[in-house]
């Protein structure tokens, strides 16, 4: 299948300024120029060069499309192949009649990730990049984006492949000393082995350490806004996210269902749950949007619980405080613009000062204020300099704590005596861990799997 020479479209369907077909492969230049009516043949032209023509049926001989092609030839091109995209007119019918005819010419439409995958198995990029590029198209803020952006630039494999090398030294070391034990002390080369097993050990934990930070700022802190009807949750979800997309009304039990809306708060990415008010009701519909905002609760990475200034503490509000005291929490005491009936002094017994935001979403009070107080809940008050190598993919920081481990049980058994040539499986697992991060020792499924995971025509 790598020798086929692939098609798709790379922009989204729908009306448009431009859509783009993208064409990779061997026959890429000559399947294109076949169809293309201009002045100069595609297969004649130099690289990296624009040109304006139509698209035209051989057999019919009729022009469908006015385009501009663009020619790349391998390897200066992002899959190191031969590359021609093709700018249609925005719009359904057009792009879908250029790609057809491309079809029934022979080009395979390429599979989702096609693309980044012949980049990543030419050489053009490693398996960081390539995900990394998922990670700059699903960005949900400027954040997240530039870390995307550094990974993409090959920062953190960079950093990985450092890493590898150490332990390709260990492992050196190592044969050198089975294999020649004359001209080696075994002594040496177990504290050289628990050496460099700990300098190792304390890069991986610098790169733990940013992972809780990279890990939210790639996917979002979910979210849940709870509390019991009419304390105003959508009226903060429709505040942060500077639209109406909650139905409010001085009715209880508007929201019967959970509404969920990606917002940034201080370049933090929150995905928001706005859910049905909780509480005893004989109302079948809402009875379900109150099941569904427990297991909302349930899953949530921060919980906003909402008062209501304007009314006297219920006993269910103060259960709910007990319920959710051990999970990442702040407690939003809402409308302070009216007279004061709730309990503060109650909610200040039960509730930690630095957990408790003072709002009136209504005139637009304390949203700062909740910025800063989430900030200071999962960031310690900031985020980690911009110069510092993320992790925040899943599977990386699965990978660097494996590798971790192997080196802690290799470091173990120096401390224990046992023979080098047992340590080398430890140092050799903890180097294949790293491998498989930037993909040099990753198996077909993996990478199947992670390119599975993008948009067609990417």
């Amino acid at each position: 299948m790598l020798s086929d020479t692939i098609a798709a479209i790379s922009t989204p369907l729908g009306e448009g300024g431009i859509a783009v077909i993208r064409v990779s492969g061997d026959e890429a230049i000559p399947q294109v120029d076949q169809i293309f009516d201009s002045k100069k043949s595609l297969e004649e032209v130099p690289t990296h060069t624009v040109h304006y023509g139509y698209i035209k049926d051989p057999e019919r001989g009729e022009r469908i499309e006015e385009v501009l092609v663009t020619v790349m030839r391998g390897p200066r091109s992002f899959t190191r192949e031969d590359v021609v995209e093709i700018s249609c007119h925005g719009g359904i019918i057009s792009v879908n009649k250029v790609l057809q005819l491309l079809l029934r010419r022979g080009v395979r439409l390429a599979e989702p990730g096609e693309f980044t995958k012949r980049a990543f198995l030419n050489g053009r990029i490693d398996l960081t990049q390539a995900e990394a590029v998922i990670d700059l198209i699903r960005s949900k803020s400027d954040r997240a984006f530039s870390i995307a952006l550094k990974q993409v630039e090959g920062r953190l494999s960079k950093k990985i492949r450092e890493l590898r090398q150490e332990l390709v030294e260990v492992l050196a070391h190592i044969e050198v000393n089975i294999d020649y034990p004359e001209h080696d002390v075994e002594e040496m080369t177990s504290a050289y082995i628990k050496e460099k097993s700990e300098k190792v050990i304390a890069e991986i934990d610098g790169l733990l350490h940013t992972a809780r930070q990279g890990k939210i700022l790639r996917e979002g802190i979910v979210t849940a806004i709870v509390g019991r009807p009419n304390v105003g949750k959508s009226s903060l979800l429709n505040e942060l996210a500077q639209e109406n997309r909650a139905i409010v009304t001085d009715i209880p039990g508007t929201t019967r269902d959970v509404i969920e809306e990606y917002v940034t708060v201080g370049n933090i990415p929150l995905r928001l749950l706005d859910t049905a008010g909780i509480r005893e009701t004989s109302d079948l519909v809402e009875q379900i949007g109150v099941e569904r905002s427990k297991h909302a609760i349930a899953e949530a990475d921060l919980i906003l619980y909402v008062l209501n200034n304007g009314e006297l503490l219920q006993p269910e509000e103060i259960e709910l405080l007990e319920q959710i005291r051990d999970r990442q929490y702040l407690v939003i005491i809402n409308k302070i613009d009216l007279p004061n009936k709730l309990d503060l002094a109650k909610v200040g017994e039960l509730i930690p000062e630095d957990r408790i935001v003072k709002m009136s979403v209504k005139e637009g009070i304390g949203i700062e204020e909740l910025e800063a107080a989430i900030a200071n809940l999962f960031f310690s008050g900031e985020l980690e300099g911009q110069d510092l190598t993320y992790v925040s993919n899943a599977r990386h920081i699965a990978c660097l704590e494996r590798a971790k481990q192997s080196l802690q049980d290799a470091i173990e058994s120096v401390n224990a005596g046992i023979p080098i040539d047992i340590m080398q499986i430890d140092v050799r697992a903890a180097w294949e861990q790293l491998g498989e991060i930037v993909g040099d020792a990753a198996p077909d499924s993996l990478i199947d799997q992670i390119f599975s995971q993008f948009c067609l025509g990417k």
